[in-house]
């Protein structure tokens, strides 16, 4: 009678399956920090830190008639090289981005002197922060201005307290109150571990040998001792890159069945592709950031590279220079028109050519003075560059046609269309 078998279909992300290649499924850790040896989320943060973290902050100062412009202020050191003796502006960024990418909040403590001025910013681990909110409504999610914020730090050997106006507090990610912000992390958390498990999936299958399990049937009973040591036996014998492709030798009775599983059936590189378009869509990466070039053109790139700006930096760029702004300043300040804003010029600068037909249009439009455009180029003003400039065949528009009118303004001809006449007349008489 012949043998009856049954046949499983197994997916990648199946707990059977990632079993049956040694792989514990409660074991993979995607919270915080761990998630960072995830390829995809490691690239997506490396990205979004360092677009961050190159474009440079600073003080500007908008007057009476609205016209903006960069300000002298005591906090344009502190922000544009060295926000503490330790780290440079950059680091420090890139710290406070990471830091909101994994947790969905990002924490600085702000250092005063006796005078009150700001004189450092230091980053904090955000997951040794907790925001307490203590009032009567808290537990109901309702937070009003008879509520009591604060940040509870978590040093080690004791627990420090510091309120809002001593710290700032970044939230890139969703929040569902305007005091928490979620963690991408903890929201995107089956799909991160699909993406665990396929990389655990690949090593495995490389540490392996290539080589697929199977199931060894033989004739005869063993207890548990033998078992085990048949099975460590064999698998020294036949596991590993040493013994790939090498020939296994099997005790009369015995049998090898292997287990015919491989990665096409398993739908491995089609789960994969789509884990991590669904890690970088939740960063608001593009995928010809990450490499993926499948189906990048030169005119889609560049535009997928101004909806990374405007889709997905600009609103961490508006929560940081907002938090800033409005902690970091003081009153009379804020009432004089200062404000904290990230150049994105870094970003939206284009190739030479295209910056100089910029410029050419602004110049040759009457908007932009030359010597403008050549301070955009870091270059040194030129005398008389700070006048505008225009086409002087424009004429307002209500003066349209007049140059070709045989009529002044008073009913008689112009004297030039006079001498033209006349000059006529004496040529024919």
């Amino acid at each position: 009678m012949p043998e009856k078998r049954e046949t499983v279909e197994l997916n990648v992300d199946d707990r059977r399956l990632l079993e049956m290649f040694g792989i514990d499924p409660d074991s993979i850790n995607v919270k915080g920090k761990a998630a960072l040896k995830i390829d995809t989320v490691y690239a997506c943060v490396r990205i979004r830190s360092e677009s961050v973290a190159k474009l440079p902050l600073k003080v500007h100062q908008e007057d009476e008639n609205g016209i903006q412009k960069p300000a002298k202020h005591q906090l344009h050191q502190l922000l544009r090289l060295r926000p503490n003796p330790y780290m440079s502006a950059f680091d420090f960024w890139k710290c406070i981005e990471a830091q909101s990418c994994l947790y969905g909040n990002a924490y600085a403590s702000i250092e005063y002197d006796r005078r009150g001025r700001v004189v450092g910013l230091w980053p904090m681990d955000a997951a040794r922060v907790k925001i307490i909110v203590d009032n009567d409504t808290a537990a109901s999610g309702i937070v009003t201005n008879q509520s009591s914020v604060a940040y509870e730090v978590n040093l080690g050997a004791e627990q420090r307290k510091l309120m809002p106006h001593d710290v700032l507090h970044f939230k890139s990610g969703l929040t569902l109150d305007g005091i928490v912000g979620l963690s991408p992390l903890d929201l995107l958390k089956g799909t991160l571990e699909n993406a665990a498990s396929a990389n655990k999936f690949v090593n495995n299958f490389y540490k392996q040998g290539l080589q697929a399990k199977g199931i060894i049937q033989y004739v005869g009973e063993l207890d548990e001792k033998a078992k085990r040591n048949f099975r460590d036996k064999f698998e020294s014998m036949s596991s590993g890159l040493n013994n790939s492709h090498r020939v296994a030798l099997m005790p009369v009775g015995y049998q090898f069945v292997p287990i015919a599983l491989n990665m096409h059936d398993a739908q491995f590189l089609e789960n994969n592709q789509l884990t991590i378009r669904q890690i970088a869509a939740a960063y608001g990466i593009k995928m010809h950031q990450l490499n993926d070039l499948t189906r990048a053109t030169h005119t889609n790139v560049a535009e997928q590279q101004k909806e990374f700006y405007t889709d997905t930096l600009q609103p961490i760029l508006t929560c940081y220079e907002q938090e800033m702004t409005w902690k970091l300043l003081l009153d009379d300040e804020l009432d004089a028109g200062y404000y904290l804003r990230f150049n994105v010029d870094a970003i939206l600068r284009g190739d030479l050519k295209s910056r100089y037909e910029a410029y050419r249009i602004g110049v040759q439009g009457g908007f932009l003075a030359p010597n403008e455009a050549r301070a955009k180029e870091e270059l040194p003003p030129k005398e008389g560059g700070d006048q505008l400039l225009v086409n002087g065949s424009m004429v307002p528009i209500i003066d349209a046609g007049k140059a070709y009118s045989t009529k002044g303004g008073d009913g008689t001809g112009t004297g030039e269309e006079d001498d033209l006449d006349k000059g006529d007349k004496s040529t024919t008489g």
